[in-house]
């Protein structure tokens, strides 16, 4: 098999012919373990490890992580294959590392788009911003996939809730029990894409994995009776999908703390900075000064105050954390 079905397209074979080694050969990281990466080459998928010199002048960013193209060194024999480079990431998932220290960590790579997976009967708005904000700065395009609609009294009020926050975002309700919606979600795994599922532990991402692989390659805790299950995926890992694509099971996202979103947020909310460029002073922070549009926006019932705060809180958190790091300019703000 070539590479061609996990992504290979014009694009991965200008960086490998840039980076003139031809000892080397491409592969692609399906998968990581403590260590060592499950990776396709065109002839097998094998285990390799990163050699000692990447691990010493890579970053920690500059790691491979799933979806990666790589470099790897054959083994002459039985030896472990190892990662010598990875090639420029079109599309990288990154948040900040959980812990005190500034340190980014890049979940994922190479992405064309990303199914934001959470449960209809417990919609989270903010949540929902969040990671809008982070996919949108990531490069790849946002699908939101509402789960579990077989348990939702009320499915037409979430989908616009949803719709009022994710704004030109596509939504879709599904149910991973009865298949109903699912269907819908192949047309974004078309060949050469490579989609991820993300969200929160219990969200439905198995089993939409499932679905989607139409067999139970990943294991899938029972479901308690008020549909809460225990989410076993422990690692990310890319499977080929039938029919062309990849798609990308994550496990559980507790903690999405933003990393260099600021792009990101704004196009999150283009309803909030498209308000704030109408607003009297540049510098408006949509407090009590005169002439600002976006407190007159929630004045006049079109824009809800919540949206503006969540808003906020994101650029806040930006802001607080660009104070802390040495050397580096003020944001730009809307």
């Amino acid at each position: 098999m070539s590479l061609e079905p996990f992504g290979w397209n014009e694009e991965v074979e200008e960086n490998w012919r840039a980076l003139a080694e031809p000892e080397l050969a491409p592969a692609r990281v399906l998968a990581q373990h403590r260590g060592v990466y499950a990776v396709r080459t065109a002839g097998e998928e094998r285990d390799a490890e990163v050699s000692g010199r990447l691990q010493r002048s890579a970053s920690r960013g500059g790691l491979p992580v799933t979806g990666d193209w790589v470099a790897l060194r054959l083994p002459a024999g039985d030896g472990t294959a190892l990662v010598e480079h990875v090639l420029p990431r079109r599309t990288a998932f990154v948040r900040k590392a959980a812990g005190e220290a500034d340190v980014e960590q890049v979940l994922a790579a190479n992405l064309d788009v990303a199914f934001l997976v959470g449960a209809l009967p417990e919609l989270n708005p903010r949540r929902l911003e969040r990671f809008l904000a982070a996919v949108w700065e990531s490069g790849a395009d946002p699908v939101v996939v509402l789960t579990k609609r077989d348990l939702a009294e009320d499915v037409a009020g979430p989908v616009l809730e949803t719709e009022a926050v994710a704004l030109g975002v596509p939504v879709h309700a599904i149910s991973s029990v009865t298949g109903e919606g699912v269907d819908e979600l192949r047309a974004y795994l078309r060949p050469n894409r490579t989609a991820a599922l993300l969200g929160i532990s219990g969200a439905g991402k198995s089993s939409l994995v499932n679905h989607l692989l139409t067999l139970d390659r990943q294991v899938v805790a029972e479901l308690r009776s008020d549909g809460r299950g225990r989410h076993t995926t422990s690692h990310r890992e890319l499977f080929l999908v039938p029919g062309g694509g990849l798609v990308l099971d994550t496990p559980g996202i507790r903690e999405l703390a933003l990393w260099d979103a600021d792009e990101g947020v704004e196009d999150a909310f283009d309803d909030v900075a498209e308000l704030a460029a109408g607003c009297r002073f540049r510098d408006c922070k949509h407090e009590s000064e005169p002439g600002c549009a976006v407190r007159e926006a929630i004045a006049a019932g079109t824009l809800a105050p919540e949206r503006l705060a969540s808003y906020r809180k994101l650029v806040g958190e930006l802001g607080e954390r660009e104070r802390r790091r040495p050397g580096r300019g003020p944001r730009r703000s809307s």
